[in-house]
């Protein structure tokens, strides 16, 4: 007796050039434990798939839901399409070690929670009362409590451990402080991170001396754990912050995440050979290197991100006290205008403020316009109506590179989106279409395209990512490896989610399975969670 049977579909297994296979799947105990002709056998569950695939549940690669699982742990935006599996704390910021409450309280996540009440479970700020929330091990326990859909590999993340010890300080970090951060890795791997990332060109780690780093590294190194990096630069310096990532992993032999490989700004686009032959060079060394991208040519960042080094170095508080005093402001509103910014290709994106989010989807230079005044004004408007965590989606990225990019047999798919959902808390909010939309714009992308077969697309969403994050028997269809099964029909899988609407589930995905329980059923969540925290292997 098998507790679920997948019947009647095409299963394609997750491995590299695997032939589709006509066979039914069989799950007990939350593992696959047959993929055969099954009709003439008995189940408690028994799912009609046919005219559909069964493939290994999606594993984004790159996802900031630390804290929004706990919030909305069925995680629609992303079992909507496919999704079982998300490597969080990505970027240098990550949920958890929350040490110092300006961790939170800077978070992106620090917004919703005036508008939660509570949220689910437990949920709470740091620092209230019946927290218990600052270590990983908390996190943990609150997971069990709460227990999302999804399953979560957990990165610690370089900013958070630096603003738990010196805050956003603008400089370098002193033996001291570098000692305390380690530390404070070491206890978050000890009670299952899996990584560490960084976001060198957000503060404060942007501060971070190379040998920072490194420190850091080597010590996630020592535990087997990994390493996902926001290089340096991804434009002007790409080459030059790919050479200081892949010293890196000479020196300490940890496997590498290049987060979201780009070549920013049309000036760069040229730089993509280059870039990708260095990544070659060291593989062919034996290097464990790997980068994620997602399929999309804007970006997703704060939009604080355009201001001057004099007007934001120092973080939030140091902006805001900037764009709250009328003579600092009209100075930054004046380099803006100055600058070289294509006003067209920055979209509003999250506002926080009820006068702001009638600009979410429209680009800076449409607001300015609607506005009466210049975009300079306008972004300086948005940033403190936001109190510094508007959001924006930025522009610039090459069609044909992020085409090259998806080439290469080490690039996997990663949303670089949190959870999202068109009601509730999470609703609220203006996304990137891509926290809907990654995997089937990626398939479609891929399959139509002619990039790469539908075999191999599938094997970039799966396979990869599991060989790449040590996930232990899954990633694919097969007896023995945990139930994480998506059941979706191949002709429909599209994305709708758009920049102006982007609240807006694929099409096309049928049935997903986490862990052996169906947790989406025909558009329908169905309450069923039993995701998991998943450990370095």
């Amino acid at each position: 007796m098998f507790d679920l049977i997948l019947a009647g579909g095409t299963v394609i297994d997750g491995t590299c050039g695997a032939r589709p296979v006509r066979a039914d799947v069989g799950v007990h105990r939350g593992r696959i434990t047959a993929v055969c002709d099954l009709r003439a056998v008995e189940a408690r569950e028994r799912i009609d798939a046919t005219a559909c695939w069964v493939t290994p549940g999606f594993i984004d690669a790159h996802s900031h839901s630390d804290t929004y699982l706990l919030l909305e742990p069925d995680a629609p935006s992303k079992v909507s399409q496919g999704i079982t599996t998300e490597v969080v704390g990505q970027c240098g910021g990550s949920g958890v070690p929350a040490l110092d409450d300006q961790c939170l309280a800077s978070d992106w996540a620090a917004m919703i929670y005036p508008r939660c009440s509570g949220g689910r479970g437990r949920l709470r700020a740091t620092g209230e009362p019946g927290s218990t929330w600052r270590t990983v091990a908390e996190y943990r326990a609150l997971w069990e409590e709460v227990r999302p859909a999804v399953n979560a590999k957990l990165y610690v993340g370089h900013n958070t451990l630096r603003k738990g010890v010196m805050g956003y300080a603008p400089r370098p970090a002193d033996a001291g402080e570098t000692a305390r951060m380690i530390r404070n890795l070491e206890q978050a791997l000890d009670e299952g991170a899996s990584g560490l990332s960084t976001g060198l060109v957000y503060q404060p780690g942007k501060f971070a001396l190379p040998d920072e780093v490194l420190k850091l590294a080597s010590a996630a190194a020592a535990r087997g754990a990994g390493y996902a990096t926001h290089m340096r630069s991804e434009g002007d310096h790409l080459l030059e912050a790919l050479d200081e990532v892949l010293a890196l992993t000479r020196a300490t032999g940890i496997r590498i995440q290049i987060s979201h490989l780009k070549t920013a700004h049309p000036r760069n686009w040229h730089k993509i050979d280059a870039a990708l032959e260095r990544i070659e060079r060291a593989r062919a060394l034996g290097l464990a290197v790997y980068a994620d991208r997602y399929p999309y040519t804007f970006g997703a960042t704060e939009l604080d991100m355009i201001l001057p080094n004099w007007a934001s170095d120092g973080g939030p508080a140091v902006i805001l006290r900037t764009l709250d005093d009328p003579e600092t402001r009209a100075r930054v509103v004046a380099e803006l205008d100055a600058a070289e910014i294509d006003w067209s290709g920055v979209i509003v994106g999250g506002c926080y403020s009820s006068p702001s989010q009638a600009y979410c989807g429209s680009s800076l230079a449409d607001a300015a316009r609607q506005r009466g005044e210049t975009p300079g004004a306008t972004a300086a408007w948005l940033i403190r109506e936001g109190r510094a965590k508007t959001g924006a989606f930025f522009g610039g990225m090459s069609e044909d590179n992020l085409r090259r990019i998806y080439r290469q047999p080490w690039v996997m798919v990663g949303s670089d989106a949190s959870l999202r959902a068109p009601t509730g808390v999470l609703g609220a909010d203006h996304p990137h279409p891509r926290a809907y939309g990654t995997m089937p714009r990626f398939f479609r992308m891929a399959v139509d395209e002619g990039l790469m077969d539908a075999s191999e697309a599938i094997h970039r969403m799966t396979g990869l990512p599991a060989e790449a994050f040590g996930l232990s028997e899954r990633g694919r269809i097969a007896p023995g490896y945990h139930a994480d099964v998506a059941v979706w029909d191949p002709t429909s899988f599209a994305s709708t989610a758009t920049y102006g609407a982007p609240h807006c589930f694929a099409t096309g995905m049928r049935h997903v399975v986490i862990n052996g329980a169906v947790t989406y059923d025909n558009g329908r969540f169905t309450g069923r969670r039993s995701g998991i925290i998943l450990h370095h292997t």
